[in-house]
């Protein structure tokens, strides 16, 4: 059994239940706090869950929210079975490959 990671990112809910509707609402916000972005990459942020953010970022919004990190980001795992080559043995592996010998008939 693998795990398999995932995350589910908040921060639209957050900022309506507080009452910031807008994602343009944030850019002021983030700038009191020393983060710079434009509101194209805000909107996005919010509309979408972000593949990387910084920790800057992380904490910022976390101030601005009064929230943890875990109320803005919910991680699950769950257990994943990985699917065995067909013809693998227990180990995991396959069994070795046989080399075939194709021999020409022999005119007599």
């Amino acid at each position: 059994m693998n795990k398999k990671m995932s995350y589910t990112w908040h921060l639209r809910t957050l900022m309506a239940e507080r009452g910031h509707f807008a994602t343009s609402d944030l850019v002021p916000l983030l700038a009191e706090r020393g983060i710079h972005l434009s509101r194209e990459q805000v909107y996005r942020m919010v509309t979408t869950t972000p593949q990387r953010l910084s920790l800057d970022v992380l904490a910022a919004l976390c101030d601005i929210l009064d929230v943890d990190t875990s109320d803005l980001i919910e991680i699950t795992t769950a257990d994943v079975s990985v699917a065995k080559p067909a013809g693998a043995t227990e180990t995991g592996h396959a069994p070795p490959v046989r080399r075939t010998t194709i021999r020409r008939p022999t005119s007599s």
